[in-house]
């Protein structure tokens, strides 16, 4: 419609038509029906609520978790039993190894005690040719005597030490004394008294040739 038309109509009496009301959104120069947060017509978003704080929970809301769950009082206690007989044993281990060592240094004490005790008074005789035999450490030994030392050896008058692998044959009276120095090294000591039958080996028909190996 042009101006003059326009105004000739004004002129008899009619007025104008309104102008169509434009979306707010246009005005703004966003698109029709869509909303400024994004969202969809007729959608209605959730408003955030702010970050609450209080006691047991963190910046963000959510409960504090502690270390663990308590132990019960049944898990306590069997853990302290376990750590009682842990120390026990360790205790008794460490006991037995100081009983041990001692045990060793009073030995070596004791052998060297009847060393010097036995020095130079052995009576092993290089012309011997009697294998006397007698048990000693769950084996059957022998030391090898003259005639009158196996008689003398059979009557008790003499006696055998074990000494460093070797069998010394010494008087009773220094068999006696090694026996209060270190008794395990006694190997034969012969009671007169005895009954021949706890020594079968002192018969010298049990008396075995040098040349049997058995």
């Amino acid at each position: 419609m042009t101006d003059s038309l326009r105004n000739q109509l004004l002129g008899l009496g009619f007025k104008p038509a309104p102008e169509p009301r434009k979306n707010d959104s246009n005005r703004r120069g966003g698109k029709p029906n869509e909303r400024r947060d994004g969202g969809k017509p007729g959608s209605s978003a959730k408003r955030a609520d702010p970050p609450r704080t209080g006691a047991g929970k963190g910046p963000a809301g959510h409960k504090r978790r502690g270390p663990g769950p308590a132990r019960s009082r049944e898990e306590i206690d069997l853990a302290k039993a376990y750590a009682i007989r842990a120390q026990r044993e360790k205790d008794e281990r460490i006991a037995a190894e100081k009983a041990r060592q001692e045990e060793a240094r009073l030995r070596r004490e004791a052998r060297a005690r009847l060393a010097e005790l036995v020095k130079d008074k052995s009576l092993n005789a290089a012309e011997a040719d009697i294998a006397r035999h007698f048990p000693y450490g769950g084996k059957i030994k022998r030391i090898h005597v003259t005639a009158d030392q196996l008689k003398a050896l059979n009557a008790g008058e003499l006696g055998v030490l074990q000494m460093d692998g070797r069998y010394l044959l010494v008087t009773a009276e220094l068999l006696a004394q090694a026996a209060e120095v270190f008794p395990p090294a006694i190997a034969l000591r012969v009671d007169p008294d005895a009954p021949a039958a706890d020594d079968p080996y002192a018969d010298p028909k049990y008396q075995v040739p040098d040349d049997l190996v058995w």
